[in-house]
């Protein structure tokens, strides 16, 4: 209930750089970036791939829309295969990869290629806010000033409210993630902007919206990612293949008055179906990629997937627990907050760097010994939330 059938694996996948990409004028070219390599990566033929499911969110960044059909303009040995476009908000990446896990469990094929897709910079930045606040309650949230930057202020007010001000740990939060980023080749900003000018309002880091400053929010980007997934058995038969252990999915209400926004709880739930599904704990996980849109949404995961008590997170990353060193290295890869948010891609994206961990290919990123990663993605203020359990099966 509420998650896919496990045992569907990714065996092969590929990544475009992320960030504001000039010579990538729309979603249609950014598809052809990934869907070609994602298939040789497989090492497939492109005629095995039985299914396509596509992810993107688009809501007014592009005119062009239904681009599940689209790709075929790179890839037209996929002609009158069945193709799908997949919304669910920043989560929409998730949603695509759980599309294609149903198609594989129902057995109507061997091979589906998933595609995250966004492209976020062709429009002033005034109306891509606009654009995002779609994933927010309009009726009740759409005159929060600073958009949804400002549905997140008021989050980590009511947080700080109950908790005490979490300054200090917000600013590790960004400056963690952007010294991780600066490993990873596909991020959007790969500078260490170091704790001081993370914490320090400035003319170069001035206040967004309540207690969040330009380093607590993730970051406008293009950018697409894509997955080839099969069945275990014939996973088993490839060159590398990354087992989803458990997969779940829970959907909250979407105004945040309808809930204790502070908590998180449709995380809390898809995490517990995830970690009962793969029968573990949040201490049997190696790294995590969770979903930083804000520094204070990872604050609040921390909590959400048990790795600290409620009220506790701000201990979990000024205690160096989730550092890259530490005991659950989270969010290897920068981050949303570093790497970029393309918010179709986002969700296949995360999973593609956890596969890459848990194969060994991730270079400088690499968690040393990683056996086991957790995933959360989530679109809106935690209305959508995904969370998977990857393991390597080959």
């Amino acid at each position: 209930m509420g998650g896919v059938a496990a045992g569907a694996c990714i065996v092969g996948w590929s990544h475009s750089p992320f960030g504001r990409l000039e010579d990538a004028p729309d979603a249609e070219t950014l598809i052809g970036r990934v869907a070609r390599a994602a298939i040789e990566d497989a090492g497939i033929d492109p005629q095995e791939v039985d299914a396509i499911y596509v992810g993107h969110f688009n809501g007014g960044f592009q005119k062009q829309d239904f681009p599940a059909s689209l790709v075929l303009q790179s890839l037209p040995e996929l002609r009158f295969r069945p193709a799908t476009r997949v919304e669910n908000a920043c989560a929409t990446g998730s949603a695509a990869i759980h599309g294609a896990m149903d198609f594989l469990a129902a057995g109507r094929g061997r091979f589906t290629l998933v595609i995250g897709v966004e492209k976020m910079t062709a429009i002033p930045g005034a109306q891509v806010g606009d654009v995002l606040l779609g994933c927010a309650y309009r009726r009740e949230e759409g005159e929060i000033p600073a958009g949804f930057a400002g549905v997140f202020a008021r989050i980590a007010e009511s947080y700080f409210q109950r908790h005490g001000d979490q300054s200090d740990a917000l600013a590790a939060i960004a400056a963690k993630n952007h010294r991780n980023g600066v490993d990873n080749p596909y991020a959007q900003i790969r500078k260490d902007l170091g704790y001081e000018f993370c914490r320090t309002e400035s003319e170069r880091n001035p206040i967004v919206a309540g207690p969040l400053k330009r380093t607590d929010c993730s970051l406008v980007s293009d950018g697409a990612a894509a997955l080839v997934l099969t069945d275990a058995e014939t996973a088993a038969t490839m060159g590398k293949a990354i087992r989803f252990r458990a997969a779940a999915h829970v959907t909250d209400f979407m105004p945040i008055s309808a809930r204790d926004i502070t908590r998180f709880e449709g995380a809390r739930e898809a995490w517990r179906r995830a970690y009962d599904g793969a029968g573990i704990s949040v201490s049997d996980l190696s790294f995590a990629e969770v979903h930083d849109c804000f520094t204070i949404a990872e604050l609040i995961d921390y909590e959400a997937m048990g790795l600290v008590p409620e009220g506790q997170g701000a201990r979990a990353v000024l205690d160096g627990m989730v550092q890259k060193g530490g005991r659950l290295p989270v969010n290897p890869s920068g981050g949303l907050k570093s790497k970029g948010h393309p918010i179709g891609a986002t969700g296949v994206s995360m999973h593609v760097l956890s596969a890459m961990q848990l194969a060994g290919e991730a270079g400088a990123m690499q968690v040393p010994g990683a056996t086991l990663g957790g995933v959360f993605n989530m679109g809106g203020a935690a209305v959508a939330n995904y969370v998977s359990i990857l393991e390597r099966l080959r």
